[in-house]
C-alpha cells in the first residue's frame, strides 16, 4: 500500500503565508516552519542553559516542524479571520482537527500514535508552549523584515505581535527578544 502523508507535507511549500497582506518577500509554511523550529530550539536552549529548565529541545523542534502541517489541507487562514470571534475560532479548530485526522489516515497504523502526539500535541507541556512562542516570534521577525524593506503594510501587525511577546509569561521569550531580535533589525553589513 502507498501512503501519501509525506507527499502531502511536501506541498507545504505551496501554501503562502500572510495572504491578505502585500509582502515584499513571499513566505510559505515550509519556510516558516523551518524558522519556527530554529527559534523553538533556541527557546529550549535558553530555558535549559539560562533558566535551569529541563526542556526537551528535540521535542520543541519536532512540534515546530509539524505545527502548520494541517494547512496543506485547510490553507493558511489569516489570524485576524481565524480569531475574529469565538464561533469562527471554534469552527477553525474543528476544521484543523478534521485535517489532522485526514493526514494521520495517510500513515501506516504503526506510525499514527506517534504522529498524533506531534500533530495534535498536549498543549499543557512546556515544549508546546515554547514552540507556540517561537511561532509568534517568527511572525514578529517577518514583520521586522517587511518594515525594514519599507513595507508599511506590516506596521500594525508588528505593534500587535510585539505587545503579545512583551506580555508573555515565558522568561525565554523575553531573553530571546532582548538578546537576539536586535540582530534581525540590522543590514547584512551591520551584522559583522
Amino acid at each position: 500500500m502507498a501512503y501519501n502523508f509525506y507527499a502531502y507535507l511536501n506541498r507545504m511549500k505551496y501554501i503562502k503565508r500572510w495572504s491578505l497582506m502585500h509582502s515584499i518577500v513571499n513566505e510559505n509554511i515550509m519556510e516558516h516552519s523551518e524558522q519556527v523550529a530554529q527559534i523553538a530550539h533556541a527557546l529550549a536552549m535558553i530555558s535549559n542553559k539560562i533558566f535551569g529548565g529541563e526542556v526537551n529541545a528535540d521535542r520543541c523542534v519536532t512540534l515546530a516542524v509539524f505545527h502548520e502541517c494541517s494547512e496543506v489541507i485547510t490553507g493558511d487562514l489569516p489570524t485576524p479571520i481565524k480569531y475574529y470571534n469565538n464561533e469562527i475560532k471554534v469552527a477553525y479548530k474543528d476544521l484543523e482537527a478534521v485535517a489532522n485526522d485526514k493526514l494521520l489516515s495517510m500513515l501506516p497504523d504503526e506510525f499514527r500514535m506517534d504522529y498524533e502526539s506531534i500533530i495534535a500535541p498536549d498543549e499543557s507541556t512546556i515544549e508546546y508552549k515554547l514552540s507556540k512562542a517561537a511561532d509568534k516570534i517568527s511572525a514578529y521577525v517577518k514583520c521586522l523584515e517587511e518594515l525594514k524593506s519599507g513595507n508599511k503594510e506590516f506596521q500594525k501587525a508588528e505593534k500587535s505581535i510585539k505587545k503579545e511577546l512583551e506580555n508573555s509569561s515565558l522568561p525565554e521569550v523575553k531573553y530571546f527578544m532582548d538578546n537576539f531580535i536586535p540582530g534581525f533589525k540590522k543590514t547584512l553589513d551591520e551584522l559583522d
